[in-house]
């Protein structure tokens, strides 16, 4: 049975706490929380624009409402003990609005919820270059969303994208300005190369940090720990790939008619990711003999 929430959140904080880096799983759905505890990663993430792929099958222009993104964790935490960090984008508005998006997300049993300082949707006129939020705004709705947490185990994690648009400087200030808010770590997405992470971590934050954007191979996870990072993020090759395989299988179905060169998953595989043995012991159980499959 999934772990409880209580649970998730305390090991998800046991993470931030330790002295060990992490990759974490991308989760998208029960399935691949299923895979992602299956194969012993201590964490998963939801991150925004997967969520607007699976639910809208749109891109990440923050088109999802709270409600959509909710009920998809809710359906993951339902069947796996994974704990896992919700790309929580802006909190869907303003502080108290980040407040609402810490309750329901709370409430779901997600273990950690990541809110950051752009502003988002993108406004008419704007252009490509993202815009930020004041930091005297990012840090009220740091404290808004401390605020609102219920269990004080559930990580709040303070997000800026400052450094590759506005330059590594700002990044520090705010990430600086986040941590004396209170929020339980900091998260740099978009770090470009090992020299970053070293001025990051020059910064002395306080709080450890996650960082999204260099290769799995590009330094080890034991150079990243001994710099403060407890959550390295190397992109979601995971869930691109998955996508290129069911094209692929389904252009090979129309082109040549036969599956002939598919790999799919194995019936076994299947059934242990679906939990088909739990459900066959329930049929008999409650349905009787004839409930066997």
């Amino acid at each position: 049975m999934p772990a409880h929430a209580d649970d998730r959140c305390a090991r998800f904080r046991a993470l931030l706490m330790g002295g060990a880096c992490v990759h974490p799983a991308t989760v998208y759905d029960p399935m691949s929380g299923l895979m992602a505890e299956e194969l012993g990663f201590e964490a998963g993430i939801f991150a925004g624009a997967i969520a607007s792929l699976t639910i809208l099958a749109a891109p990440d222009r923050v088109l999802m409402t709270l409600s959509e993104l909710a009920d998809q964790a809710r359906r993951v935490t339902r069947v796996c003990a994974l704990p896992f960090i919700v790309d929580g984008d802006h909190g869907y508005g303003n502080a108290l609005n980040v407040m609402r998006t810490v309750e329901e997300l709370e409430a779901v049993g997600v273990a950690a919820l990541s809110i950051e300082d752009t502003e988002l949707p993108q406004p008419f006129g704007g252009g490509a270059r993202p815009r930020f939020c004041s930091i005297e705004e990012g840090v009220a709705k740091m404290r808004a969303a401390r605020a609102a947490r219920s269990n004080p185990d559930f990580s709040i994690v303070g997000r800026t994208s400052a450094g590759a648009a506005l330059g590594l400087d700002q990044a520090i200030e705010r990430g600086r300005a986040y941590a004396a808010a209170g929020v339980d770590a900091l998260f740099f997405p978009g770090v470009r190369d090992a020299a970053e992470v070293e001025a990051l971590a020059a910064a002395a934050f306080g709080v450890p940090m996650i960082i999204g954007g260099l290769a799995p191979d590009a330094v080890s996870r034991d150079w990243l720990a001994g710099r403060g990072v407890r959550l390295s993020l190397p992109g979601h090759v995971t869930y691109f790939a998955g996508l290129r395989a069911v094209y692929d299988a389904m252009r090979t179905l129309r082109e040549t008619e036969s599956f002939e060169g598919v790999a799919p998953a194995s019936a076994g595989d299947v059934a242990r990711w679906s939990r088909a043995a739990v459900w066959e012991g329930r049929a008999v159980e409650h349905l009787g003999p004839a409930g066997r499959g």
